[in-house]
């Protein structure tokens, strides 16, 4: 029976990003479907800021940006009539440690067409049709046995359930799914086609009445394609009845201005209803949870595919550095120390934020606007608390650490270093050696961890780095002042920090800007997922090892790493 490296249950975009980062690790991963065709649903309305840096990092950013649109203004009516217009991004606007700003309006089903054509350019294909129906662990812990609907057992060393709420991988493992539905908060849903020219396609549009509501949003790439939500018509005892095309007619002559016969065709239609509910546990021995199969929440704020996105994100690097035989399997288990606090957090949020939105809406001109904050961007999430996030494991953490901390950071707007755990910055900045305009996320776009070097004094310490941890996926880059000397040329890439964003994100003083060198030098780990490691002096000869042991440790191609970083210090003092 041939072994597969990770089995991936379920090809929405959390399993395709996981699929994808793996294949491109050069992992042997497989992505089954239980359903016959690919689903074309529109759910999701697109990835939000950290989500496109992921989509970026992978390859597909540009193909998604052409295929969607810039999130619209949102115009609120009542009575019928407008009352409001709002650009909740309207003050916003892209900075140089995040190229992203804002999301991306982009309906499901295309942005799963997107990851599959990359998918498929490293020879995988989504296996469609393919139901599992059993999971057992193998002798010794070293595999997992897969049982498909019809019989059919396959072996994989890892599996990975992205099936979504109703998860038969979470359920086959036994996981609970504590939380509650709220039977009384239900939304209709579905894609429809409006009267070419019925409204204006550069606008949200949302009536809010005391009685219903009506929210349409144009599908990008379409020219008639609408997203239709609302609250669902009732009987005569109050109970909500099934989305139609014809009641959908109705709720529409009902609140808008619009007749029914507007309306001309209707698809995936839905029922959604508040569902907040968190797995017991992320992880079952060699079989892993991500998505919807680990956390559901409410729909305000757009979180659930982005979250679902972010989790795959985590773990993908994780797993390929395992399977590479660069990684001890201990790293796996923070994946769920990382992740489930996250989510956590998420449905806390997600219930404030829509908590909000249905007080906002009770008023003439209130809207979804009130979901989206700061926070929904994604930008602002983070590991503080994370046994990544120490350089030694003894090592105290600054401030809390926790998940609300993080979040109140990037609430408050304030800009400090970046502490372990947190989300790298980008930077803009050109490479050293063509010349071009480059970013700081594209030098560590589809690398392992990624070791930063500020000011001369960093050089030594990149050589030592390269030479202990180079077989490892560990990648250096030495970021030059605009006007340091840059004769010396090291073993990885190099970028000359032209404008001083790439320090200032950092906080480092690399050079006094006279390219006399008397700043201070400074190391900065980064994790292959975009996330701070370690910052530290470059003298400092104990922590930068340490954490790339932490990482590499206990692997062949770590063995003799530190005893090649013990002489670094005599050497430079």
């Amino acid at each position: 029976m041939g072994m597969t490296d990770v089995l991936i249950v379920g090809a929405g975009p959390t399993g395709l990003v996981l699929a994808c980062d793996l294949a491109r690790r050069g992992a042997a991963v497989r992505i089954v479907d239980r359903s016959p065709v690919p689903p074309r649903t529109s759910r999701a309305k697109g990835p939000n800021a950290r989500s496109l840096e992921i989509l970026d990092d992978l390859g597909v950013a540009e193909e998604v940006l052409a295929a969607g649109s810039a999130p619209l203004p949102m115009l609120k009516y009542r009575d019928r009539l407008p009352v409001a217009e709002t650009d909740p991004w309207a003050g916003s606007a892209p900075s140089p440690d995040a190229l992203y700003d804002r999301g991306r309006l982009i309906a499901q089903w295309r942005l799963e067409e997107i990851l599959r054509d990359r998918l498929a350019g490293y020879g995988v294909h989504v296996e469609l049709g393919r139901e599992v129906t059993g999971l057992a662990e193998g002798p010794g812990g070293r595999h997992v046995d897969v049982t498909f609907a019809k019989g059919r057992t396959e072996r994989a060393r890892y599996v990975v359930g992205c099936d979504g709420a109703h998860s038969s991988v979470r359920k086959l493992l036994g996981i609970g799914f504590e939380g509650a539905t709220a039977e009384d908060q239900v939304m209709v849903c579905g894609d429809v086609d409006l009267a070419d020219g019925a409204l204006d396609r550069t606008r949200w549009h949302q009536w809010f009445d005391e009685d219903g509501a009506v929210m349409l949003c144009p599908i990008p790439g379409t020219r008639t394609g609408w997203w239709f939500q609302a609250g669902p018509e009732r009987d005569r005892r109050g109970r909500p009845l099934a989305p139609t095309a014809d009641g959908f007619r109705r709720l529409l002559a009902r609140h808008t201005a619009l007749p029914g016969r507007t309306l001309t065709g209707a698809e995936l239609l839905s029922t959604y209803r508040v569902n907040v509910r968190m797995a017991d546990r992320f992880r079952a021995g060699r079989v892993f949870l991500a998505g919807d199969a680990a956390h559901v929440h409410a729909v305000a704020g757009g979180l659930g595919m982005n979250t679902g996105i972010q989790d795959a994100f985590n773990l993908g690097w994780k797993l390929g550095l395992v399977l590479a035989g660069h990684a001890g399997a201990e790293l796996l288990d923070t994946y769920e120390e990382e992740r489930l606090p996250v989510a956590a957090r998420t449905l806390d949020l997600t219930s404030e934020r829509l908590r909000a939105t249905l007080e906002a809406i009770r008023r003439p001109g209130g809207g979804l606007d009130a979901a989206i904050t700061s926070d929904t961007t994604g930008l602002g999430v983070g590991y503080r608390w994370s046994s990544l996030a120490r350089g030694l494991a003894e090592d105290p953490r600054p401030g809390d650490g926790s998940p609300d901390a993080e979040v109140r950071t990037a609430r408050d707007g304030e800009r400090p270093a970046p502490q372990p755990g947190d989300r790298a910055p980008d930077a803009p900045c050109v490479d050293a050696v063509t010349g071009a305009r480059t970013r700081l996320h594209r030098v560590f776009a589809g690398h392992g961890t990624t070791v930063l070097g500020f000011g001369p004094g960093s050089a030594a310490a990149l050589r030592e780095v390269a030479a202990a941890y180079g077989d490892a996926g560990v990648r250096t880059c030495r970021v030059y002042a605009a006007h340091e000397d840059r004769a010396e040329s090291g073993p990885g890439a190099a970028v000359v920090d032209d404008e001083g964003h790439a320090a200032a994100a950092y906080g480092t003083k690399a050079s006094d800007g006279t390219g006399t060198g008397t700043g201070t030098s400074t190391l900065v780990v980064v994790r292959p997922d975009h996330h701070l490691g370690l910052s530290a002096p470059s003298d400092d000869t104990r922590s930068v090892p340490a954490y790339l042991h932490r990482l590499h440790g206990g692997t062949r191609s770590a063995e003799g790493a530190a005893e090649r970083f013990s002489g670094i210090g005599g050497r430079r003092r």
